[in-house]
């Protein structure tokens, strides 16, 4: 009876959960108080003035009210979730007309915020154009911007970045997916109940491959920088399988870490009212904690040594956060070899590169306080043209496996 009593215990201890391994909290120079705060909701509603409609009860749509100035003038006004709050002007709503007219819309925005984002337009809400920017007009402080736009009786949707809400990301995380080398799980829920998506990538086990960690989206308007994530995803799936870099390597993608705050319209925040990327402390918000947890259980269960991590985002130009050259790191002459190689390889004459000495508790930090890995956080310029960001998410990976692979 000893011996069972013994053997059972022995291999309760091997089927320990995950996820009762826990990140460590770490302390920064610069530290942020991430404890909830009160947020405001947008009423979702659909707004009638003389056969015109506009409407905002869909994902990820931002117009917080809306009144008629004349018969062709209306004013929508944007505001944040709360503040204080980056100045990141999102916008997404519908219309539609009884008749075909031009309709100006002067979009205000609140606190001082300026016009950021160039409309978008699209007819089914998946296939996107850019607005003319002669049709753009903003006054003298970008604090407001008045659109000119043709609308009718089929539904015109307009937005400041392409919408990639959570059923769509959902949708692109089956499709990877399909793939051999690729599995999906979930890292848990957000607060409102949403997948935090996630994608293992890699040919055979799991266990003691060195891992690459790549997260997205923890601010919801930064478009641009998921779009390049999956350029740079779809490359390592397609052809990491030939190339040998997913038989050596194990990738781990969360590319959607902020759900509600992409579905809500936000600006920047969680519904607990913080910028994620602040979180990577002390984790109080569900998001941070649950893949925080989800990746260190996973990869301390696997005996995996994460060497890499990288965090896509948007600014308003092309460019790296790297560690500076001071901070101790696995592979330390990774970052200026992969930034050369992406720069060539895209017919770069220069590498926006700006290093930094990780005193706040964002992602990039935290991947090296917590695993002495490279890490990085990879912005694409909001008005990058789409073709150059797939194209840089392509050489970026391809650069990326030649260097691992070389280790």
């Amino acid at each position: 009876m000893k011996k069972i009593l013994l053997l059972l215990f022995v291999l309760s201890l091997g089927c320990k959960s995950t996820s009762s391994l826990t990140a460590s909290k770490h302390e920064y120079a610069r530290p942020v108080d991430t404890t909830k705060r009160p947020i405001s909701y947008q009423k979702k509603k659909i707004y009638h003035f003389d056969g015109l409609s506009a409407r905002n009860d869909f994902p990820a749509a931002r117009l917080n009210s809306m009144t008629q100035d004349n018969d062709s003038t209306y004013t929508v006004n944007i505001w944040p979730e709360n503040f204080p709050i980056n100045p990141s002007p999102w916008f997404a709503f519908k219309l539609c007309s009884e008749t075909e007219r031009d309709v100006y819309l002067n979009l205000e925005y609140s606190n001082g915020a300026k016009h950021r984002y160039s409309p978008k337009l699209s007819k089914d809400g998946e296939n996107w154009t850019l607005l003319d920017s002669t049709l753009v007009q903003r006054n003298v402080d970008s604090t407001n911007a008045q659109l000119k736009l043709k609308v009718g009786k089929d539904t015109l949707w307009v937005a400041a970045q392409e919408i990639q809400d959570h059923r769509r990301v959902g949708e692109w995380v089956k499709k990877m997916a399909q793939n051999t080398s690729v599995t999906q799980k979930s890292a848990g829920k957000s607060a409102l109940g949403r997948d935090l998506y996630h994608l293992n990538l890699t040919k055979g086990t799991y266990e003691k491959k060195p891992t690459v960690l790549i997260i997205s989206r923890q601010h919801p308007p930064e478009v641009t920088g998921f779009l390049c994530m999956k350029s740079f995803v779809e490359t390592i799936i397609e052809e990491g399988a030939d190339n040998g870099f997913l038989e050596k390597y194990r990738v781990m993608v969360y590319p959607l870490m902020n759900p509600d705050g992409v579905d809500l319209g936000h600006y920047r925040h969680n519904t607990g009212g913080v910028d994620l990327n602040r979180d990577w402390s002390q984790y109080h918000q569900p998001e941070i904690a649950q893949v925080t947890s989800h990746m260190v259980g996973e990869t301390v269960s696997n005996k995996n040594d994460v060497v890499l991590g990288l965090d896509f985002h948007s600014t308003y130009r092309d460019v790296y956060y790297t560690p500076d050259q001071s901070i101790e790191r696995k592979i330390p002459e990774f970052t200026k070899a992969w930034l050369e190689k992406i720069r060539v390889a895209v017919g770069l004459e220069d590498i926006n590169e700006s290093p930094g000495m990780n005193e706040r508790p964002t992602s990039s930090a935290w991947f090296n306080r917590q695993f002495g890995a490279t890490g990085i956080t990879y912005e694409i310029g909001d008005d990058t043209p789409r073709d150059f960001i797939a194209t840089k998410g392509r050489e970026s990976a391809r650069a990326m496996m030649e260097l691992l692979l070389a280790e």
